[in-house]
């Protein structure tokens, strides 16, 4: 099968979930207005790195496909699967923008969001070695290629990391999920310079 029908479904999947993300951040409740858009500080802290986070992987996505001649059964069940994270991830967002601010629940919610990405992580990954070792096109940059799958390799190690800081702290781990946005918004300007 040609890559544009199952590129086109997952678009379709990214902007559903990146746009479901603005509901995560609740009109304040009662008293002073100003005072309640203060209080929403993890609502929007935690819109800012989902939304960074799913924008940076629709574009990493559309990186990795356009290397690949055609999709077999395999790649589409594992790219289906792949997208069953991507659209879970307003979830754990929602929960970490109620429960950050709440002593007892902030690990909890964390971790959820953690384990939601390192997820996303494994089967981004998942999806481009399998691609990359049976699926590439003829005329594949194979140094693009090598360079597409090294920064792709740190993902897994870094979003469980990240996960696991939630431990000591679940504000700092939300603040290095954001700095992992901003790794890969840096080595996708590398790898994909010739776009």
């Amino acid at each position: 099968m040609r890559t544009g029908r199952a590129e086109a479904f997952s678009d379709g999947v990214f902007a559903i979930a990146i746009t479901l993300l603005i509901l995560t951040v609740k009109t304040p409740g009662s008293g002073p207005l100003g005072h309640g858009l203060e209080r929403l500080w993890p609502s929007y802290l935690a819109y800012i790195v989902s939304f960074l986070t799913i924008g940076i992987i629709w574009v990493n996505h559309h990186t990795m496909f356009r290397h690949f001649a055609y999709l077999d059964r395999t790649m589409l069940f594992l790219n289906v699967l792949f997208l069953m994270v991507v659209a879970f991830i307003p979830f754990p967002t929602q929960v970490v923008a109620e429960h950050l601010r709440s002593g007892a629940d902030r690990r909890a919610a964390a971790l959820l969001y953690g384990i939601t990405l390192t997820t996303l992580a494994v089967m981004f990954l998942t999806v481009w070695l399998y691609g990359s070792r049976r699926l590439l096109s003829d005329d594949a940059d194979r140094k693009e290629v090598s360079g597409i799958t090294r920064s792709y390799l740190p993902g897994t190690p870094l979003y469980l990391t990240a996960t696991l800081l939630a431990f000591a702290s679940p504000i700092a781990s939300l603040a290095m999920f954001a700095g992992i946005a901003l790794f890969y918004v840096v080595s996708s300007s590398f790898f994909g310079r010739d776009e």
